[in-house]
């Protein structure tokens, strides 16, 4: 086998939360371009079937299926359908993150609970319903998409770190506890990308000398630059590598 087909998908299915846009989106669109049938959820259903759309004009394989992913029981009817439509799920991206910038003071323990339900527990309790699936080939992928904020952090944003802090726990170990099994565990950690999420952000000129001096190459990410991250990690060109965090952020993170 050449290293070029080491990336190859062909044949697998993948589960992409938060799917629709941003990431998620270029994440999936990549894993189809690979051949992969690509599963994109998300909670709002006209956004999913867009983004199936662009995946099939393109010669992709996608479907979608739309639901709140702190939804304990709508989490296992999805993975039961998996099982029952495809009988297999190879890769699992969890990349679904709720963002809630204030102090901790302001936090009160309904919202705390709220955002590690959603940013945390959830993440876990599906690669824990994937990974059962995924034992019976003795093979599979468990991606978990934290954030650099779990490395570095601003004034005022607390929660939100400490849950992509958590994400990389439960990456590692789970590398540990499935990697017997063929099972991989790895997460990346994006930097600032100009998503929809970010446009503003992003279109702001005021920022960009901040952007400038702390960011490398001097410039945010374009969405579809992290879908080479997410395809190596996915694909069988990865497959000794587990517990590994990749981080895709310019080089913010290593300058002083």
């Amino acid at each position: 086998m050449s290293v070029l087909d080491r990336f190859s998908l062909a044949g697998q299915v993948a589960l992409v939360t938060g799917g629709g846009r941003g990431l998620g989106f270029e994440m999936a669109r990549a894993l189809a371009e690979a051949g992969a049938h690509v599963i994109v959820t998300g909670r709002t259903a006209a956004t999913l079937e867009d983004a199936v759309n662009i995946i099939r004009a393109a010669g992709g394989t996608a479907e979608a299926a739309a639901f709140d992913i702190a939804d304990r029981e709508a989490q296992r009817a999805v993975m039961a359908d998996i099982d029952h439509s495809h009988g297999r799920l190879d890769i699992l991206i969890n990349n679904v993150g709720a963002r809630d910038r204030r102090p901790l003071a302001e936090f009160d323990d309904d919202a705390i609970i709220e955002l590690l339900r959603t940013d945390l527990a959830a993440a876990m309790m599906l690669s824990r319903d994937a990974a059962v699936l995924m034992k019976r080939r003795n093979h599979g992928r468990l991606i978990a998409v934290t954030s650099i904020s779990g490395h570095v952090v601003m004034p005022g944003d607390c929660v939100y770190p400490a849950a992509k802090q958590g994400l990389t726990g439960l990456m590692r170990g789970m590398a540990v506890e499935f990697g017997p099994y063929g099972i991989t565990s790895n997460a990346i950690a994006p930097g600032w990308f100009a998503t929809e999420t970010n446009a503003a952000m992003a279109a702001n000129e005021e920022l960009m000398p901040f952007v400038r001096q702390r960011i490398p190459v001097q410039r945010w990410g374009r969405p579809d630059e992290i879908a080479g991250a997410a395809l190596f990690l996915a694909s069988g060109a990865a497959a000794f590598v587990n517990g590994h965090v990749l981080t895709v952020d310019g080089g913010m993170t290593v300058r002083m």
